[in-house]
């Protein structure tokens, strides 16, 4: 199963295509008295702002048999099912975190509350996954 944020998708990669689009224009239409390196430097820019845009809009959540992958904007990390201790979306949160088994937690970008309905379709799909393929419960 592949989770992912519909409007943040929609929103950053129609930003970057503004952007990219608006600076290439500035740069052709600016005053004369920019120089051609000044010019590529704009559309540079715009690109910049463009792949940041990208990588937000990248983030997922990726299960299978095998475990979770989690893709943040900077960061992808893999995890095995028995890493996994539980998941977490309290009211107010922006997106789930896992506690993991080595005591540290892992927020996961994938999931976004701003989706209200996908988000809690969307995480309790993972909590249960979680549930049936992450760490067992302690039998106390």
């Amino acid at each position: 199963m592949v989770w992912r944020p519909r409007t943040t998708r929609i929103v950053a990669y129609a930003m970057a295509g503004v952007i990219v689009l608006g600076m290439v224009a500035l740069a052709v239409v600016v005053a004369p008295t920019f120089r051609l390196s000044d010019r590529v430097l704009l559309v540079l820019l715009g690109l910049v702002v463009a792949w940041i845009l990208h990588m937000l809009a990248r983030c997922r959540v990726v299960a299978d048999e095998s475990g979770l992958t989690v893709v943040n904007p900077f960061r992808t990390r893999r995890l095995a099912w028995a890493e996994v201790v539980n998941v977490t979306m309290n009211a107010g949160d922006p997106w789930p975190t896992f506690d993991l088994a080595d005591g540290t937690t892992l927020s996961a970008m994938g999931i976004n509350a701003t989706e209200k309905a996908r988000a809690a379709r969307d995480f309790a799909q993972l909590r249960a996954l979680v549930a049936v393929h992450g760490e067992a419960p302690d039998p106390r």
